[in-house]
C-alpha cells in the first residue's frame, strides 16, 4: 500500500514543494502559503473573504488566521465592505505589493526549474485540478 497510495504520494510531494518554496522565500521573511495568499489578493479590486477562501481551498477561519501575520506586518489590509457592513474586503497594501514584486521573480525562476524536472507539468496540473474538484 505504501508504494501505491496516491494520498501519501501527494502529501509527500506537497511537503517537499512547500519546503522548496519556503526556503526560496525565507530571505523575504515570507512562507509559500503567505505568497499564495498575497497572490490571491493581487487583483484590481479587493476581493471578499469567501472567494479568496475558495480559491485557496481553506475555510474562512483558517483564512482569517493566515491573514493576521500579514496584516500585522502591514502587507495586507482588511477593510469593511461598503455594500455589506458584515463583510470584509482584502487588499494588499503598498508594502505588500512591493514585497510581492520582489517575490514574483524568485517564484518565476524556481517554478521554471521545477517544471523542467517534470515529465509533463501540464498533465500533472490537470490531474491535480481534477482531484481537487472531485467531491
Amino acid at each position: 500500500m505504501r508504494d501505491r497510495c496516491l494520498c501519501l504520494h501527494v502529501q509527500r510531494a506537497a511537503r517537499a514543494l512547500a519546503k522548496r518554496f519556503d526556503d526560496l522565500f525565507r530571505p523575504l521573511d515570507l512562507t509559500n502559503g503567505q505568497f499564495s495568499l498575497m497572490m490571491a489578493l493581487n487583483r484590481p479590486e479587493p476581493p471578499g473573504m469567501a472567494p479568496v477562501a475558495a480559491l485557496l481551498a481553506m475555510d474562512r477561519t483558517t483564512l482569517t488566521a493566515a491573514l493576521k501575520p500579514l496584516e500585522r506586518r502591514g502587507l495586507v489590509a482588511i477593510l469593511s465592505n461598503p455594500t455589506d457592513k458584515r463583510g470584509r474586503l482584502l487588499s494588499l497594501t503598498a508594502e505588500g505589493r512591493a514585497l510581492l514584486a520582489q517575490a514574483v521573480p524568485l517564484w518565476t525562476a524556481e517554478h521554471a526549474a521545477l517544471e523542467a524536472d517534470l515529465a509533463d507539468a501540464d498533465a500533472l496540473r490537470a490531474d491535480l485540478l481534477r482531484l481537487s474538484r472531485s467531491r
